[in-house]
Order: C-alpha cells, then sequence, then structure tokens
C-alpha cells in the first residue's frame, strides 16, 4: 500500500496521505489506486476528473447534485486550499457539521468525501490549482447549494477563514440558498431526499 489514511468523526470522509518516493529527477506518488482504495470503502468508479485554477481568497462552493449526487476525491495540484465538507446526510451523527481540511500541493494529501455532502473549498493563496474526481457527471439542472452565508456555516468556520481578507465569491455562488433547518436533503447513502 502506498499510502496512509486519516479518519474523521464525519463518517465517510478519508483523508488520503501518499508514500512519496524522491530522487535527484524529483519524486512520484500514486494519487489513486482502486485496489487499495477499496479496502477503505472507496468503491465508486470515478467517471469524471475536473480542474479549477483560483487566485488567492476564492472561495468556490458549497455545491452539489440532487438526483445525480457525486462522491469527490479531491486535491490540490499547485498551493493550498481549505477544504470544506458539509454533511447533510439527515440520519447521519455529523448531520449540519462541516470537516474542514488544508490541502496541500506539497504534502500531496487527498480528502475524500462521500455523496450526501455539500463541498466548498478557499484557496489560500494565488494559483491554486484544485482537482477533482468525481463519481458522476455533472448535470447542469440537478445543481444544488448552500450559502456561505447560512448561520450554521458561518458559526462553525468563522475562526477558520475570517482572518483571510475578503473573500473572492462569484454572484451564483453567492445567490446560492441559507441552509434550511429542518429540510430533507440526503439520506445515509447519498439519496437525495429533497423535502
Amino acid at each position: 500500500m502506498f499510502f496512509e489514511h486519516g479518519t474523521f468523526e464525519t463518517p465517510g470522509i478519508i483523508e488520503i496521505l501518499p508514500k512519496i518516493f524522491e530522487d535527484e529527477r524529483g519524486f512520484f506518488f500514486e494519487s489513486f489506486s482502486e485496489k487499495d482504495f477499496l479496502p477503505l470503502g472507496i468503491c465508486h468508479s470515478f467517471v469524471q476528473d475536473n480542474v479549477s485554477i483560483s487566485k488567492n481568497s476564492v472561495f468556490r462552493g458549497f455545491h452539489f447534485q440532487k438526483n445525480h449526487p457525486q462522491a469527490k476525491l479531491v486535491q490540490c495540484l499547485s498551493g493550498m486550499a481549505l477544504d470544506l465538507a458539509l454533511d447533510l446526510r439527515e440520519t447521519s451523527p455529523s448531520f449540519k457539521k462541516i470537516t474542514a481540511v488544508v490541502l496541500d500541493s506539497k504534502k500531496h494529501n487527498s480528502l475524500y468525501i462521500p455523496k450526501g455532502f455539500a463541498h466548498g473549498f478557499l484557496s489560500l493563496c494565488d494559483n491554486v490549482v484544485f482537482s477533482y474526481k468525481c463519481s458522476d457527471y455533472y448535470h447542469k439542472d440537478d445543481e444544488g447549494g448552500i450559502s456561505i452565508e447560512s448561520p450554521i456555516i458561518k458559526s462553525q468556520i468563522c475562526n477558520k477563514i475570517c482572518s483571510t481578507k475578503e473573500m473572492i465569491i462569484n454572484q451564483k455562488d453567492k445567490n446560492l440558498p441559507l441552509f434550511q433547518e429542518g429540510f430533507r436533503y440526503f439520506d445515509m447513502d447519498g439519496n437525495w431526499i429533497g423535502n
């Protein structure tokens, strides 16, 4: 096995720490190995890879898809980002809780986020190259999201991001709805309930 892994209080979220092989040429590591990930419960076929590039202090999120939920394996290929996963699975012991992990291209760590989460990240430097492996394709008409201005989000992450200069957020993300108390988002398997 060419990596170590760490788990969190949030069921299903796993941090992957690859073993780095360095020599005079540079370095090598395995960023994904299905045979090694399967015993951890990462049993999806990843069907789409996405890459974004962000300036310093760009916030993207919190996003999810409803009827085509996506498990994600995310990492920074360059730079650093604060990755944020909001658990929307109504029977989860960590329902409404955010797991925050710094993804660092020098550390080469990645984060597995199962279906049933809203995902976002804040870039911590310029030229953050962020990679997402997704278990389902992007469906524009199936997009959902939750505003970072939601009290349940601000109360959890303000101490992590309020010290940064003003975030850059596009209008689409600014227009996302607030978290709705009492609304049923996903079941524990990441299936959309939507009522």
